[in-house]
């Protein structure tokens, strides 16, 4: 007899129930203007349209609203898990102190501290925020919290998947964009509990190959530095759980360079009217590198995230 999954089923149900109705039942619909160049039925949804512009609220509020009392947390992010967690405590009067990198988006940066989180920033990368979160933890007594290691987490993710199955045609494949693997987890437990035959395929940046590899390997490898301007999806030390969840639930991982995402950005812009970071362009980004994969097939992707500064907006979209 197999173990339970350590992400259940019934837990994604019930965080459909709880979380902040604000991140819940997310826009989804045909993108009939990429179809043709695609060469799918194309189905999108724009986790874009809440308070913190991704998809990350989810799982910091299924995880808030199932801890108990209101003691001290503490975590590390690129910024938009950061955000999340930012607005989960404050809406329950919880401390929160965040860690990023001296190099995060400074939209990210400011939006946690405007919803109240103390944020430092140290270190390089996201390693180096990471590894100060923890030291801040042990010495502090704050629990850490890491994205895609605690299931709640992962779960609050999944409600994507259940809002995505009441779409009126089985998909053939979800492409989702692949980081830290709490989406590509969530999503995929509840899709393959429903839908077994869908094909659940993460995308990875090219210059952050760290998840795909580790899936490949079927064990957390670390890579060395990362080069991508995808900071939502730039994971060099794969959590060990989350790669165990995807060996067993997704069916592909697949690569896609640099320009390939700013090519996906300029098309959401201009076909959909969606302003998405590189990390929220990756589903896009595959469905034209490997068109002939998919071609003529029923696929849905998500778009996670839109946040993007000034600058960057004008860099990569005004091309």
């Amino acid at each position: 007899m197999s173990e339970p999954h350590r992400l259940s089923v019934e837990r994604i149900e019930q965080a459909a129930s709880v979380i902040d109705p604000v991140f819940l039942n997310s826009p989804q619909f045909r993108a009939e203007t990429l179809e043709r160049q695609f060469g799918c039925r194309l189905v999108v949804k724009v986790e874009t349209l809440n308070p913190i512009r991704s998809f990350k609220g989810r799982g910091a509020e299924f995880l808030m609203a199932t801890m108990k009392g209101r003691h001290p947390l503490v975590c590390s992010t690129a910024g938009n898990f950061g955000q999340g967690m930012a607005f989960a405590a404050r809406k329950r009067g919880v401390p929160l102190t965040i860690f990023s990198s001296v190099s995060a988006n400074p939209l990210k940066v400011e939006r946690m501290r405007g919803l109240g989180a103390d944020v430092r920033l140290a270190g390089e990368d996201f390693k180096a925020a990471h590894s100060a979160a923890k030291e801040f933890a042990a010495k502090t007594g704050a629990e850490l919290i890491e994205d895609g290691r605690v299931p709640a987490i992962t779960e609050g993710a999944g409600t994507i998947g259940l809002e995505l199955l009441r779409w009126s045609e089985a998909f053939d494949a979800i492409l989702v964009p692949l980081g830290d693997g709490a989406l590509l987890g969530g999503v995929a437990r509840w899709v393959k509990a429903h839908r077994p035959a869908t094909k659940m395929i993460g995308i990875c940046a090219a210059g952050a190959p760290a998840m795909e590899r580790s899936w490949r390997a079927r064990r957390a490898q670390e890579s060395g530095p990362t080069n991508t301007i995808a900071d939502g999806i730039d994971v060099q030390s794969p959590y060990p759980e989350a790669v165990a969840d995807l060996v067993d639930l997704a069916d592909e991982i697949l690569l896609v360079e640099e320009q390939e995402l700013l090519s996906a950005m300029q098309q959401a812009h201009r076909g959909l009217g969606v302003v998405l970071e590189p990390s929220g362009a990756a589903g896009l980004a595959a469905l034209a590198v490997y068109r002939e994969r998919f071609k003529g097939q029923v696929v849905a992707t998500i778009l996670t995230g839109g946040n993007v500064t000034p600058e960057q907006m004008h860099r990569w979209l005004s091309s």
